[in-house]
């Protein structure tokens, strides 16, 4: 029987350390199957980019390789359907696509859920809906308090490479969809001026989707990439290990009992075999012809 490689689903040569500087794979059917598998609707326009609808027409997501800025995945939330958006999260072109596929796989269960869920406003105070439980992943593993100017609140991976902010006071709605001048900012770089990738979201985002977003890049295990694709984007910055294949499986304790076992069997039934010795009489010699 041959044995399953644990490698076989692997689509990468190395392993990218942190995560959050792995950039995106390319490739966005991970990120858009949650939703699909809800039935949503897909279409796709003459330029390559794809539509997303929930049956209701109350979330719509874009991935726009063809856009017209680097706002590579765009997802709205409307109360109208032919409204604004109530909220709207974006995901540049260099985003993991694991960390957008956190955020679509927390929206496809909000939606099942009812528009209660995945148009739920952010409420200070409210044991689960304070925006700053959203921060809560990023701060168990190590990222530190920082205020950068006034007005954000901020918090920076230990490293310096990563960070989120969230800023303070009134914002303009129009701004907060179509620009990064929204109340939430992520971004991973060396800074947030020069960002490998960065995302953002607005002032209603529902916590469950941002801090699904923020237990993704906190996660301490690496991703894996192709390293001709990626180290452009990382070099000097993330840890790239080889992926190897497995060695063989260290043997339990049933493998060696099972082993002496049937050695100790084949000792029993093996036949016997005359064996010379310095008593042994010589060989007759047989009659010659």
């Amino acid at each position: 029987m041959t044995r399953p490689d644990p490698l076989r689903d692997i689509d990468g040569d190395v392993y990218v350390s942190p995560r959050y500087l792995a950039s995106t794979t390319g490739v966005g059917d991970p990120a858009l199957a949650p939703l699909l598998e809800l039935g949503w609707d897909l279409r796709h326009d003459d330029l390559g980019n794809t539509f997303v609808h929930a049956p209701d027409r109350r979330v719509r997501l874009g991935y726009l390789p063809e856009g017209e800025d680097d706002g590579l995945w765009r997802i709205n939330a409307y109360r109208d359907p032919f409204g604004p958006p109530t909220w709207g999260a974006c995901f540049n072109d260099r985003v993991p696509t694991e960390v957008v596929q956190a955020f679509t796989t927390v929206l496809a269960t909000a939606y099942e859920q009812g528009p209660d869920t995945y148009l739920a406003r952010p409420a200070s105070g409210s044991d689960e809906h304070d925006p700053f439980l959203a921060v809560v992943p990023l701060l168990k593993h190590g990222w530190e308090i920082d205020r950068p100017r006034w007005g954000v609140f901020a918090v920076q991976a230990p490293d310096g490479l990563a960070g989120m902010e969230f800023t303070t006071g009134d914002l303009d709605p129009e701004a907060e969809l179509t620009t990064r001048d929204a109340r939430w900012q992520l971004w991973a770089g060396k800074s947030i001026d020069r960002p490998v990738w960065y995302a953002t979201a607005s002032t209603d985002t529902p916590v469950a989707l941002l801090t699904a977003v923020t237990e993704c890049v906190a996660d301490p295990a690496p991703l894996p990439r192709w390293r001709q694709e990626t180290f452009s984007y990382i070099k000097g910055m993330a840890q790239l290990a080889p992926i190897l294949p497995p060695g063989p499986p260290a043997p339990t304790p049933l493998d060696v009992q099972r082993a002496v076992s049937s050695r100790s069997q084949a000792a029993i039934h093996a036949p016997s075999v005359p064996r010379w010795s310095t008593t042994s009489r010589p060989a007759l010699p047989g009659p010659r012809r």
